[in-house]
């Protein structure tokens, strides 16, 4: 049977006495699989498995409470090898490579912060700042609209206002936040998102890290809106062997 991967931790005698019940539909046990020094939480993995919500719960439970006493490489959901000892392989073969990057994530935690525009507010905004793209609004207006050439034309610049608007807004809600983080890693593009940012996040600094996230909801709370996914175990700052 296949062996899915749920993260790394530096290995320890702690380890043996955690119970934790891993992904699937009769929640296999999870158990280590240790080689030079570093501990593989793995189960058996089941067969036909999809991105269901007991799963994603299970696979983040699992890494969630490896997190509340070692520092934790997190594998994204679905990670499988093909066996226990092809684990250990890995694990050998780039052993002081997971060594020094538990080091360096060791009561370190994750925030990802995406922030988009409220639309009409960002609108009234780029208008208001504006005056010649005020002007043709307005002469638009008085003109029942104007040709579709006008329309398009007006529309384009909108456009544009908007995106350089959207780079604006993403420094003054990033840069706040990184002062409070050691890194940051930037996100996927997300349709109206300005920005979809992750920080990595002392422990002992998690809360002024929120403490500011939480006063940047209130400053732009009518124009934009700013959500925090988080703690979360550091997945953006996993970086590979090769």
């Amino acid at each position: 049977m296949s062996t899915y991967v749920y993260g790394f931790v530096h290995d320890d005698g702690s380890l043996d006495e955690m119970e934790l019940s891993g992904v699937g539909e009769d929640a296999p046990p999870v158990r280590f699989v240790r080689a030079h020094g570093i501990a593989a939480a793995v189960s058996d993995a089941p067969q036909g498995l999809r991105a269901k919500r007991r799963d994603l719960a299970a696979h983040q439970e699992v890494l969630q409470r490896l997190a509340r006493n070692h520092g934790v490489l997190p594998m994204r959901f679905g990670a499988v090898s093909e066996d226990d000892d092809t684990v250990a392989a890995e694990l050998g073969r780039f052993a002081d490579h997971y060594s020094t990057l538990l080091d360096r994530l060791e009561d370190r935690v994750e925030f990802n912060v995406k922030a988009s525009h409220v639309e009409e507010a960002a609108l009234r905004t780029v208008l208001g700042e504006d005056e010649g793209l005020r002007s043709r609004n307005e002469a638009l207006r008085k003109a029942g609209g104007g040709t579709p050439a006008e329309r398009m034309a007006f529309g384009e610049q909108v456009a544009q206002a908007l995106e350089e608007l959207k780079q604006r807004d993403s420094g003054a809600v990033v840069e706040p936040l990184a002062e409070h983080a050691e890194r940051t890693a930037q996100g996927p593009l997300v349709d109206g998102c300005l920005a979809n940012v992750s920080f990595l996040v002392h422990r002992d600094r998690a809360e002024e890290f929120l403490d500011e996230a939480e006063r940047l909801r209130r400053e732009f709370d009518t124009y934009m809106e700013v959500r925090v996914n988080g703690p979360l175990p550091p997945y953006s700052f996993v970086t590979s062997p090769q």
